[in-house]
């Protein structure tokens, strides 16, 4: 006699996954608790990294989360990651200004892995085409002849994780030739998180303040920021220019791109060709407060003191240089720039 299908493994699993979101909730809360390390006695540094490891626990378990939740909840899990390892980035942006260089350097690289992990997972969630070998049985000496059948169609293929559920923030996404403006200081996303990502030959201009901004995959784009009171993370872009002000700048895989910056700490690159950077030149009416309210009102001239992250600080890096003073842009102004979306 057949046993009767076992119901129980379904809703076992699904208390499972309920017992880990409540772990990675209790885990979050931890994160924005202060620990005992962050008394007035402790060092800053200590107390940054108490915070960073219990920040770095949630991100960590929020991608083991990923790994095992089933077809229907990979969206919300990679999103849920997505945000545990965009708090630890700023965390780091919002302590880099006052951080030794090795624990800088080893906190950017664990955030850098983690993420790296995540476009990871986003690719092991994405449905593979299924198949399967038939059986094959011996046939018949005179077998009956059949109407030709045609196979099966295959099954639908499922959606792929959007490139939302991995750059998280509202923004510019798969635009090319394109004038692109957004003043983030009468939006209903100020002060959030901001994409650019998928732009061909496109102007962007970016008025306000944003928390944190992520960048991927840009070619021959202009590219115009206010200020950002957190990090910048730019990927994989090519024959561009950038004018921003920010605290944290980290760039990968940048080629024969131009940077105009103001940022409190030094910009990291890592795998980039052909970079160069000047000081900012961007100017519209109100930056003056918006750069005050991120704490960037002050010209640091970090600007110039770039770090190649696979080269050391005694070694100049031959994969970046300063901008000539000659060819160097003039002040932008973009006042009378009105928001937009124009191009394709």
């Amino acid at each position: 006699m057949e046993s009767e299908p076992d119901h129980t493994k379904p809703s076992a699993a699904a208390a499972g996954h309920r017992k880990h979101l409540a772990m990675l909730e209790r885990l979050s809360k931890r994160t924005a608790t202060p620990s005992s390390q962050d008394s007035p006695d402790a060092s800053p540094v200590a107390a940054f990294l108490s915070r960073f490891a219990a920040a770095k626990l949630a991100a960590e378990s929020a991608l083991s989360a990923c790994r095992s939740s089933s077809p229907e909840d990979a969206q919300p899990s990679l999103s849920t990651a997505a945000t545990a390892i965009d708090d630890l980035d700023r965390l780091v942006a919002e302590a880099s200004h006052s951080l030794p260089p090795y624990e800088l350097r080893s906190a950017l690289t664990a955030v850098s892995d983690l993420r790296a992990a995540h476009r990871l997972a986003a690719s092991d969630l994405r449905p593979k085409k299924s198949f399967s070998f038939r059986n094959k049985s011996k046939a018949p000496n005179n077998p009956p002849q059949d109407p030709p059948t045609l196979p099966p169609a295959p099954p639908p293929e499922q959606p792929k994780p959007t490139v939302e559920a991995i750059l998280p923030g509202f923004g510019f996404r798969g635009r090319r030739d394109a004038t692109l403006v957004k003043d983030l200081r009468v939006s209903d996303e100020k002060d959030g998180d901001f994409t650019l990502a998928d732009l061909v030959s496109c102007q962007v201009y970016l008025k306000g303040k944003c928390r944190a901004l992520y960048v991927h995959k840009l070619k021959d784009c202009r590219v115009l920021v206010g200020a950002v009171f957190g990090s910048v993370l730019i990927e994989d872009v090519e024959r561009c220019t950038f004018v921003m002000a920010a605290h944290q700048i980290r760039i990968h895989e940048a080629r024969a791109t131009d940077f105009y910056l103001r940022v409190r700490s030094r910009p990291i690159i890592e795998d980039c060709s052909g970079v160069r950077f000047a000081p900012h030149a961007l100017n519209y009416e109100g930056i003056e407060e918006d750069l005050r309210d991120a704490g960037l009102e002050e010209e640091t001239g970090n600007w110039a003191n770039v770090d190649d992250f696979k080269w050391l600080r005694a070694v100049q890096s031959p994969n970046w240089c300063l901008v000539p003073e000659e060819e160097r842009l003039q002040t932008i102004d973009i006042s009378d720039v009105q928001e937009r979306e124009d191009g394709n």
